[in-house]
């Protein structure tokens, strides 16, 4: 079955230019011109990932990423045309997986979109379930409690802790885990990770200000605690 993209912005060339593309590499492409637009095809059509531009009227990328993260954990790539890294490191504490820099090749663009795809569709071996104190993941059904209590991660929170759990008191680099996450690296590396880390700490840690189960270790980079 073909995966469902959808494509967010409000530049008509834009969107038909990825449109097409996309539909030659073997997807299913919709396209919306704002946020607003986009919300709403996006609950009527389910995509498997959106393609999000930031700067739209009416309701921009980052408003757009805080509504439906109250909705879905769909993957999110961000298309921005801002060389701030603030604005990229902005998407991403919002929700976002991945973003690309405006020029981009479509080449890329693809990769980029089937990195995040492998991520969120992963099926590792039925039995890999890791468990920890009271954190239990499971990868064959994408789920993680703590304490018993269900926990939302989107792809790339549940493969990141995935990554240190499997491998509880290893110290991993940012560089490590951004190579294991994403299969490549890009600007902003270091602050992309933390990002993840910051965003995760406060969906499993009791207190995420004093984290108990991954713990930073300063200028290296993070392990995860099990005991």
């Amino acid at each position: 079955m073909k995966k469902t993209i959808l494509v967010v912005d409000d530049q008509a060339s834009v969107r038909t230019l990825v449109r097409e593309y996309l539909a030659e590499q073997g997807f299913r492409v919709v396209t919306a011109d704002n946020g607003q637009n986009a919300l709403y095809t996006a609950r009527q059509e389910k995509p498997d990932l959106v393609l999000l531009d930031i700067m739209m009227p009416e309701m921009d990328g980052y408003e757009f990423i805080r509504a439906y993260r109250k909705e879905s954990e769909t993957p999110i790539v961000l298309l921005t045309a801002k060389l701030d890294e603030s604005d990229k490191v902005l998407g991403l504490e919002f929700g976002a997986d991945d973003y690309i820099t405006k020029p981009f090749s479509m080449k890329e663009l693809v990769a980029r979109i089937r990195a995040v795809l492998r991520r969120a569709g992963q099926v590792p071996q039925p039995s890999r379930v890791l468990r920890a104190a009271d954190i239990t993941l499971d990868r064959e059904t994408h789920s993680v409690t703590v304490g018993g209590r269900g926990v939302r991660l989107t792809p790339s929170e549940f493969d990141l802790l995935a990554i240190l759990m499997a491998s509880p008191g290893r110290v991993f680099s940012r560089l490590d885990l951004l190579e294991d996450l994403q299969g490549t690296s890009f600007e902003g590396v270091a602050r992309t990770i933390d990002v993840h880390v910051r965003n995760l700490r406060t969906k499993i840690e009791p207190d995420a200000a004093q984290p108990r189960y991954i713990e930073t270790v300063f200028g290296v980079g993070y392990r995860f605690v099990g005991e």
